[in-house]
């Protein structure tokens, strides 16, 4: 879509015109939806993470100042009522760091690589909840330890230890299936 077309659809947003938060939602639905999918697993959550995000973006929208891309700005807002979702189930998506540290095991750059993509995104299903949250934020999503440590509240080393033994078990559940 054409930037200024978009910045126009944002603006007419900020104006409450809802045939306009309609072509948005319609823009950024499915994307966001899978993004709230791959965090909770649950099809029917993450509908309802979904429509609570579009909901606090259009109420919010007047905080939205071009700083980040609208995509950008909306992710993060699904992202954290994934995570609050998770919060509300009681569901661990941290798992404590344990005392020692296993060495990380790196494939080599010529090891192949037989694995479908949908082979892949099952497995990532499989994941316990913290590996998986880890390494979807990281990996998918493109986020940064850091940024991680401050969305989770929890240690940047433990999102950097969540997202080794989230890649170790991976390869493991790949390997087995």
């Amino acid at each position: 879509i054409n930037t200024s077309i978009h910045r126009d659809l944002i603006e007419q947003c900020k104006q409450g015109n809802r045939t306009s938060q309609y072509q948005l939602y319609n823009q950024y639905a499915d994307a966001m939806y899978n993004v709230s999918l791959n965090m909770l697993k649950n099809k029917q959550d993450a509908e309802d993470v979904l429509q609570v995000s579009f909901s606090k973006a259009f109420n919010h929208i007047e905080t939205f100042n071009y700083s980040s891309t609208f995509g950008a700005w909306l992710k993060r807002i699904v992202i954290n009522n994934s995570i609050n979702s998770l919060k509300a189930k009681k569901i661990s998506y941290v798992i404590e760091e344990e005392v020692h540290h296993l060495p990380a095991v790196e494939p080599s750059e010529k090891e192949k690589f037989p694995y479908t993509v949908n082979a892949v995104k099952d497995a990532i299903q499989q994941l316990p909840d913290g590996y998986r949250i880890v390494l979807t934020l990281y990996l998918l999503e493109g986020y940064d330890h850091v940024e991680i440590s401050d969305l989770l509240g929890v240690a940047v080393s433990t999102s950097k230890t969540q997202y080794s033994r989230a890649k170790k078990k991976l390869r493991q559940i790949l390997k087995n299936g």
